[in-house]
């Protein structure tokens, strides 16, 4: 009975399994959802920062009028870093870009394919 049943089973996710050009299709774009999401983040990251930034630099301006000179040191040193990650934020987007460039370049190609397979 359980090497029918393990037979009956083997058959059944063997029908259910998808061609290769399907699997490689849908691959492809769960690879395109996932960059999509990336840029998302990256973006709200970037926003975040530039928000940031800003702040910051009020924060300076406020410090250099009143004449707090340690104050002015601490916020040089945020805008600098401040900066150091908004830049790294922009490269991530910037790769994460490219990715997605690519999965749709390979979504296309394996589109073509399959059609000029049928």
């Amino acid at each position: 009975m359980k090497a029918a049943m393990a037979v009956v089973t083997g058959v059944l996710v063997t029908a259910l399994a998808l061609p290769g050009w399907a699997q490689e299709i849908k691959e492809d774009r769960k690879d395109i959802r996932q960059d999509r999401r990336e840029l998302r983040d990256d973006n709200r990251e970037i926003r975040q920062g530039r928000r940031e930034l800003r702040k910051d630099r009020r924060e300076l301006r406020r410090d250099v009028r009143a004449g707090d000179k340690e104050e002015v040191k601490a916020d040089l040193k945020e805008i600098r870093d401040d900066r150091n990650e908004l830049r790294e934020d922009v490269r991530d987007r910037r790769d994460d870009r490219r990715d997605l460039r690519q999965d749709r370049r390979e979504l296309r190609r394996d589109l073509r394919e399959k059609r000029q397979a049928d």
